[in-house]
């Protein structure tokens, strides 16, 4: 098969944004990667909330635009680049995260305000929301497109490097353990790199997705503390201490593992089955042309 970097990768070689499947393969597999990591996932977003899936509308929401996203610029970019390479997979991942950052800033500020919503100091006998769109309705009504897009700069500097990490690690562990088709334990070795994939992206970023949850949840109770980034680093900082930038980051790591663990071997399942399909479908021999015999 073509590699996304414009080299010959054998097909037994099964890695997300390696090679482009036809028919828009790796977007399809892209959503049924996204659905199992946010089903997987979701409870441990909620840990201290009374539902384990409330708010789970607004991930779900933007399944379909986040993944036509990830998948098509990292594969473009990988392209782009002209070399399938460790830096090239980190670039192309950077890209990806960038460019989705215009989806996932509004879903997760609709994910924050329906999780905060009924609980601790934010209890109202009434709720706000009835779901997630109702949620971004009323912000944007409010607010404005400003509002909706409360915490886009925290959002960018956490995607930008978090999924360039998450792509060079997945390609780093994949290229590592030699992950076959035709290995009996291609599937272990799958989950285990996704895991790792997914502890380390949120490893290198974590402080400032903790910045970016702050601000989205500032003024929920009528009341702004923020005045912006800096502003709420230095006042987390001189209020809780250093520590405050790894709360709930032992949480975040036990759910990172399953959740990644689950998508990558999902969507390379999906691949090896497509692409198998497509295999068989080419070596089937064409319709037989009858010719006309002589007179």
């Amino acid at each position: 098969m073509e590699a996304a970097g414009g080299g010959q990768r054998e097909l037994s070689r099964v890695v997300p944004g390696w090679g482009t499947p036809p028919n828009g393969k790796n977007i399809e597999s892209g959503e049924l990667e996204r659905a199992a990591g946010v089903l997987v996932g979701h409870p441990f977003d909620t840990v201290k909330a009374f539902g384990l899936y409330k708010g789970i509308g607004s991930p779900m929401m933007g399944l379909t635009f986040i993944n036509a996203l990830v998948f098509g610029v990292q594969g473009n970019t990988l392209r782009a680049l002209g070399k399938d390479t460790p830096l090239n997979q980190f670039l192309a991942g950077s890209a990806a995260g960038a460019i989705q950052c215009i989806i996932c800033c509004p879903m997760e500020l609709a994910k924050t305000r329906m999780q905060l919503q009924g609980t601790g100091e934010y209890k109202l006998k009434t709720k706000n929301y009835k779901n997630s769109l109702d949620c971004l309705i009323k912000i944007y009504r409010k607010e404005g497109l400003r509002g909706i897009n409360r915490g886009m700069v925290s959002t960018f500097i956490r995607e930008t490097p978090s999924f360039g990490f998450y792509f060079l690690t997945y390609d780093c562990m994949t290229r590592y353990l030699g992950c076959e088709a035709e290995d009996s334990y291609v599937i272990p070795k799958l989950l285990f790199s996704g895991g790792m994939s997914g502890i380390v992206s949120w490893l290198s970023t974590y402080p400032m997705d903790v910045i970016k949850s702050r601000l989205q949840a500032d003024g929920v109770g009528g009341v702004t503390q923020y005045k912006g980034i800096l502003d709420c680093i230095r006042k987390s900082y001189h209020d809780e201490g250093w520590r405050v930038f790894t709360r709930g980051l032992t949480s975040t790591l036990l759910r990172a593992f399953p959740v990644n663990a689950a998508t990558f071997a999902t969507v390379t399942v999906f691949l090896m089955y497509m692409r198998s399909e497509d295999n068989l479908q080419e070596c089937e021999p064409g319709p037989v042309i009858q010719q006309p015999s002589s007179l």
